[in-house]
């Protein structure tokens, strides 16, 4: 091969070396451990751009698994994508999804409730969206990884009902959604939950 076509070939496989890199410097790994007859698990997706994550200061505080926000935090609900991770208890997805809506509607008859469309190939999801009397509106996706996992875990996010830019958060909401992997670690010693960046 001429000296040329090696030096291209060397900068295509520096330029991809770079480029797995900075797709994993933007993953979103959260971690839990084993608990009785729960294995130790890994909920992991992909970053927005421009976003931050944040499993230990802002979403320990506030009792979830992980945060995801753009710009500061401000402690305020809205725009800000939420994982909660918990042992099944129900008997199904199906059943999750329909308790949620109950619970929220008798919280707000005046509210709706909507399919939220999403396709994650990995993990059987379902989403609502609701739309509440006090104009925010509440997306909820609930995952199941199936019955050896022992865990459910949803994602949820709150926007104002006529936020300029839902159509585009929404849109980023349905990526990450749809970008989650759950991997189950049952070697894994039982350790405090953790992420890792």
């Amino acid at each position: 091969m001429k000296r040329g076509c090696w030096l291209v070939v060397g900068l295509l496989l520096s330029f991809a070396v770079h480029a797995a890199a900075a797709a994993s410097d933007k993953a979103v790994r959260v971690s839990g451990k084993a608990d009785r007859d729960v294995p130790g698990w890994t909920i992991q997706t992909g970053l927005p751009d421009g976003w931050t994550q944040d499993c230990c200061v802002y979403a320990q505080a506030i009792g979830v698994n992980e945060v995801l926000y753009q710009g500061e935090w401000t402690g305020e609900p809205e725009r800000v994508i939420v994982l909660n991770v918990w042992p099944s208890k129900l008997s199904s997805l199906e059943a999750e999804v329909q308790d949620d809506r109950h619970h929220y509607l008798d919280r707000d008859p005046g509210g709706k409730a909507g399919v939220f469309a999403l396709d994650n190939k990995a993990v059987d999801c379902r989403g609502v969206l609701y739309q509440g009397s006090d104009h925010k509106d509440d997306v909820v996706v609930f995952c199941d990884p199936g019955l050896a996992s022992g865990i459910r875990f949803s994602w949820s996010m709150t926007l104002a009902h006529d936020d300029r830019r839902k159509d585009e958060l929404l849109a980023l909401f349905r990526q990450v959604v749809q970008q989650s992997r759950y991997l189950a670690d049952r070697a894994a010693p039982a350790a405090t939950a953790r992420t890792q960046h």
